[in-house]
């Protein structure tokens, strides 16, 4: 039985929590009175971006990396992605004492190739295509031996993103709703499962930019629908969502909203501005909808996730 691709339970997000506990940080919860105002809301921010290498994909890498046996960890790990995943495995990998291989989309944010290569990856560019992300992969893995570390469609990914809503219900135990912004799909599942488990009443919804809406199209439709075309400042949302997230995500998951371009960066800027804190545009994608009002939160208590940090400083949007 492929353990990879089966629906983590709670039993398995507990035992991420304690297998990445020494790895990785539990991260604060910070409130705004300003957005609690401007909401009618009282809204609770999960910051990821002050998880190691800057966001959550941290967790799901250590989980998955930490759980593999000897003989799968010998010839090191391997993925694709655009960034925060990279860096997650790339720096897991390092904490294990094994070698990590990345392939990257050439079209990729500067700081985040930067830093996947200070975590001692070696990086492979492609086309920023999905198709030549797995054939770049798959030559990658022939080359190494190394073992495939996919960065949303696995259940220890999963498992390990779903820690990140544990923790936030354990501090605040009486949300009536979380979001989460959706590209994979790794985050949102993860979520949904462990808040569903720990408070089967709370409300957990996706949030996506409009345009890169295959999620909402994907949930509306009841079927898969890849994503065409990705323009959106919200880097790390451009992925198509994964099958085992989508599975997970139509079972548990109560609606996703979508918010304009315009939104996200207003909203980013308002996070950096008011709350002094930086964000990178796809974790202002959950934020976006709760100010447009795509979500019901008033006088509701609210946890959002703020996904990671990373953000290149020469190419903001404002």
């Amino acid at each position: 039985m492929n353990t990879t691709h089966t629906t983590p339970k709670i039993e398995t997000i507990k035992e991420a929590q304690e297998r990445i506990a020494g790895y990785a940080h539990r991260t604060p919860v910070l409130t705004s009175k300003q957005v609690n105002e401007k909401t009618g809301s009282e809204i609770f921010f999960k910051c990821e971006n002050f998880q190691k290498v800057g966001a959550f994909k941290f967790r799901g890498a250590s989980n998955a990396i930490f759980s593999l046996s000897e003989e799968e960890a010998t010839n090191g790990v391997a993925t694709h992605s655009s960034g925060n995943h990279a860096q997650a495995v790339a720096l897991a990998a390092k904490l294990r004492g094994i070698p990590a291989y990345v392939v990257m989309p050439e079209n990729a944010p500067k700081v985040k190739v930067k830093a996947v290569k200070n975590y001692g990856a070696e990086v492979t560019f492609c086309e920023s295509t999905l198709e030549a992300r797995e054939t770049t992969l798959e030559k990658v893995v022939k080359r190494t031996g190394a073992t495939f570390i996919h960065p949303y469609d696995d259940a220890r990914i999963i498992a390990g993103q779903g820690t990140c809503a544990m923790e936030l219900l354990e501090d605040h135990p009486d949300l009536d709703i979380i979001i989460a912004p959706v590209g994979g799909g790794g985050l949102l599942s993860g979520t949904a499962i462990a808040a569903k488990a720990i408070k089967p009443n709370i409300q957990v919804i996706g949030a996506e930019p409009a345009n890169a809406n295959d999620a909402y199209q994907s949930f509306k439709e009841g079927k898969l629908i890849p994503v065409q075309n990705p323009n959106t400042i919200a880097d790390g949302l451009r992925t198509s969502l994964g099958k085992l997230p989508f599975s997970i995500i139509i079972e548990y998951v109560d609606d996703i909203v979508t918010v304009p371009e315009e939104s996200i960066v207003e909203a980013m800027r308002y996070v950096w501005e008011r709350l002094n804190m930086i964000i990178e545009a796809s974790c202002a994608v959950p934020v976006a909808a709760v100010f447009d009002g795509k979500v019901d939160v008033k006088g509701k208590k609210v946890g959002i996730i703020i996904t990671g940090g990373n953000v290149d400083l020469e190419n903001l949007p404002w």
